[in-house]
């Protein structure tokens, strides 16, 4: 099977799944969204759980993607660390409030893939630019940056928690980015905050 037909297929399904939940569509239900036949679904799919677990891995992917022209397009630690928290704050505004509890409840292969990628790839990313940053002057030289790395990442719990911010009373998002800028503050030299102003001032 092509492999840019399978993309644009978990392309289409990822937006399904981000604006309107996973659970509500059945297999079939799918098969009609995505306009392919059973033999074509059977082929390419198990069942329902490896097409969103596809569907997690094609998104990690693109994500990656995306980092990588954010790098090449600024090379400032400060404005990376930045940028990736902006490009979270985008996804996350792009989902619907029941999206990230229905795969967290529903289909744990594929949130354990999305947490092992936050261990494994945003937890170095990230270890690294702080590193960078601190030997530019731009963040404090007194942070841990093992522990500042790992409570940026555990954030993301708490964000997505929805007992403690049930998404029919909090907009995510703006949960996302009270959390991390006013913690990203704490982490900068005057220096960096000068830098990170104009990033600051668009969120």
């Amino acid at each position: 099977m092509n492999s840019n037909f399978r993309n644009t297929l978990l392309d289409e399904a990822h937006t399904l799944f981000v604006n309107n939940g996973i659970s509500q569509y059945s297999t079939e239900e799918l098969m009609d969204a995505l306009d392919i036949s059973p033999s074509t679904f059977r082929e390419l799919f198990r069942d329902k759980d490896d097409l969103v677990l596809q569907v997690m891995h094609y998104d990690i992917e693109r994500q990656k993607q995306d980092h990588a022209k954010l790098f090449a397009r600024v090379s400032h630690p400060v404005e990376r660390l930045l940028g990736l928290l902006e490009n979270a704050i985008q996804n996350i505004r792009s989902m619907s409030p029941g999206y990230l509890p229905d795969l967290i409840h529903n289909y744990p292969a594929a949130w354990e893939v999305r947490q092992q990628h936050l261990q494994e790839y945003s937890m170095p990313q990230i270890q690294g630019l702080l590193n960078d940053g601190v030997m530019q002057k731009m963040l404090r030289g007194d942070i841990n940056i093992n522990l500042v790395s790992k409570i940026i990442v555990e954030l993301v719990g708490m964000v997505i928690n929805e007992n403690t911010f049930p998404p029919a009373r909090y907009d995510m998002a703006e949960v996302f980015r009270s959390v991390y800028l006013y913690y990203f503050r704490g982490l900068c030299t005057d220096e960096g905050m000068k830098s990170a102003a104009a990033y600051f001032a668009r969120m």
